[in-house]
Parts: C-alpha cells; sequence; structure tokens
C-alpha cells in the first residue's frame, strides 16, 4: 500500500464524533488519551509511554493524583485503527497523545477540537496537520525528528564504515509519511555524492527479506534504513536480515542498535517522548496547541554496536568510535 493510499484509507474510514458525548467538567482529573498503531504490551511502546510519564513526574504530576491515563491500541492492525481513534475521540480526553504522524493523521481526521500532541512528526505543513512551524494554527503540535540533513550525514557516514562505497542501498518505507522526505533527500544526496541508491520499498516486516535480496543481487556495499514506525517496530528482523546477508546497515534510531543493528546517527526518541510531557503541561494549564510552535531536537547521537561490526568482519574506523555517544560492545 502507497503512503497516500494509507492515508486516504484512514481519512475515510475514520468517525468523527461529537465532541459533547461526554461531558469533561463531570471529571475529578483531567484525561490523557495515548494512541497507537501498536500495543500495550509490546516492549518499545510500553518503554515510549514510560518516558511520558517519567516527563510528567519530571513537571509535579502523578497519575491517579493529577490526570488519568487511558489507552488506545490497534494491536499492529492498521484496519482497526479507524475504530481505535473513533472510540478515543468518544472519551473526550482532555489530550490526545501519539507517537507517530500515521497516528497523528487519523486522530486529526477524527476531531479538529481535541489537543493532539505527536512525538514523532513529519511532512505536517504538507499533510494538513499544522499551519506553520511557529504557529500550528490548529489542534495538533509536538515535535519533529526528522532534521533535514541528517539523510545526507547518514550516507557520508556510510561512507566511513565502507570506504569508497559507491552503491548503497535504501530501505523505504511506503506507507510512511515521515518516510517520504528521507527518501527524497537520500536520493538527491546520492547524486551529488556521485551514489548509486539502490532502493527497495517496503510496505510490512514481511517484505525485508525480499528488500535485502535486492540490495545483495543490485551489488549494494551498504543499507540505510530510513526512520519510520514499521521499521523501528521490525527492528529485531531487519537486525537478523542484514547479519544474514553480511550487509553493514545504518539506522537513524538507536533502538536499532540496541536490537543488533550496526550504527545508528539521528534523534533519541526517548527525549521526544519525556518533551511531551512539556504541551501536555502547558495544554492543561491553559494554552491551545495552535500557539505552541513545534520543537526540533537539537542532538543528534551516534551508537556503534561492535559485536555487530565482529559479525560482519567490519572495523569501525577509530574516528567514529571517538565520536560514538553510545558504544554497544
Amino acid at each position: 500500500m502507497r503512503r497516500r493510499d494509507f492515508i486516504s484509507l484512514i481519512g475515510s474510514a475514520a468517525v468523527v464524533w461529537p465532541v459533547a458525548a461526554r461531558s469533561q467538567a463531570s471529571r475529578k482529573r483531567p484525561l490523557i488519551g495515548r494512541l497507537s498503531l501498536g500495543s500495550r504490551d509490546d516492549s518499545l511502546v510500553a518503554r515510549y509511554i514510560d518516558q511520558f510519564l517519567s516527563g510528567m513526574r519530571e513537571l509535579g504530576y502523578v497519575e491517579g493524583q493529577d490526570f488519568d491515563m487511558t489507552y488506545g491500541m490497534a494491536d499492529f492492525h492498521s484496519d482497526r485503527f479507524p475504530q481505535v481513534v473513533a472510540k478515543m475521540v468518544e472519551l473526550v480526553p482532555d489530550i490526545v497523545l501519539v507517537g507517530a504522524t500515521i497516528d497523528a493523521v487519523a486522530a486529526a481526521k477524527a476531531t479538529d477540537t481535541i489537543p493532539i500532541v505527536v512525538a514523532a512528526l513529519a511532512d505536517p505543513i504538507e499533510l494538513g496537520l499544522i499551519k506553520s512551524y511557529a504557529r500550528p494554527g490548529g489542534n495538533v503540535t509536538g515535535i519533529m525528528p526528522y532534521v533535514a540533513g541528517l539523510p545526507t550525514k547518514q550516507l557520508e557516514l556510510a561512507r566511513e564504515l565502507v570506504p569508497g562505497a559507491t552503491r548503497i542501498g535504501l530501505l523505504d518505507d511506503v506507507t510512511d509519511p515521515k518516510a517520504l522526505p528521507q527518501s527524497r533527500e537520500i536520493k538527491a544526496a546520492g547524486e551529488k555524492l556521485e551514489i548509486n541508491i539502490i532502493p527497495a520499498e517496503v510496505s510490512t516486516a514481511a517484505d525485508i527479506g525480499q528488500a535485502y535480496e535486492t540490495f545483495s543481487t543490485g551489488g549494494a556495499e551498504i543499507v540505510v534504513v530510513e526512520q519510520s514506525t514499521m521499521l523501528i517496530f521490525a527492528r529485531q528482523v531487519i537486525a537478523e536480515t542484514a547479519a544474514a546477508k553480511k550487509l553493514p546497515t545504518l539506522y537513524g534510531y538507536h533502538e536499532h542498535v540496541e536490537a543488533g543493528g550496526l550504527v545508528s546517527y539521528g534523534v533519541n526518541l526517548d527525549w521526544c517522548y519525556v518533551r511531551t510531557a512539556y504541551y501536555v503541561d502547558k495544554i492543561l494549564k491553559g494554552a491551545k496547541p495552535a500557539d505552541l510552535p513545534v520543537e526540533f531536537p537539537t542532538t543528534l547521537e551516534l551508537s556503534i554496536n561492535q559485536k555487530a561490526a565482529k559479525a560482519l568482519g567490519l572495523k569501525v574506523p577509530p574516528s567514529l568510535l571517538m565520536r560514538a555517544d553510545e558504544v554497544i560492545e
């Protein structure tokens, strides 16, 4: 399924519920709804929920005393997500917290009044989620971990890992709008750096094996994996497939390196989820999402898995090791 097809499907299936369906005034405490395509039992979803709650504690909030949480999870079934969103909107929470742009698109289709805070926004202006970064103008705001220029830097790092590489694979998630600007920039940077980019499109984790076959037959010397929701949930599959194919792979999230991947360079998602508490706090105190600027993280982190490098027979340059924020032995 293509990116825009997926967004259209969410838009057509979502149901707009009346905000007056349930009175907020009758509650003892504010209600925060957490929406996700994932599962409450998934370790990564649980981790990011804990990061948000730790951010709330840092600001002086205690769950069950100062606010309550409710969860809407699709258990990795995208076809169920519109109904999950509709049920959440029916509860009329004070704030809806989502992790990714795909989730935000569905939530924004279902309500234009309930504040929506997003931990990992991407292409929000093009998708109609906000009007500008400085003044979002609607009910959506949050953090945008996609940093312009990052994909180009990742290509440069790939060539440090495999000096002189001229053929680099790109694992391209065609269902995630967050991946589209990355794909565009990597291909443009490839032309500038005289690198032949070998793209392999995937829409589910089941496509990853075939994608790495494409890289192998295409002569890829190293692979770059986009930052996307599906791909981070499939991090174990990617790491195992890359190891089996003996293909060095570079990622945008350090969660991939924790799962056995080689190298990552990008934004710390844990920080993004902690930071969403700042937005929730502001909104609970009366601020409107329309007036809360979208934030861009200022720090990028380099993580290296030496165990993965040794299994690949790859010697990581000392210059990279010295610059690394995290080295897994």
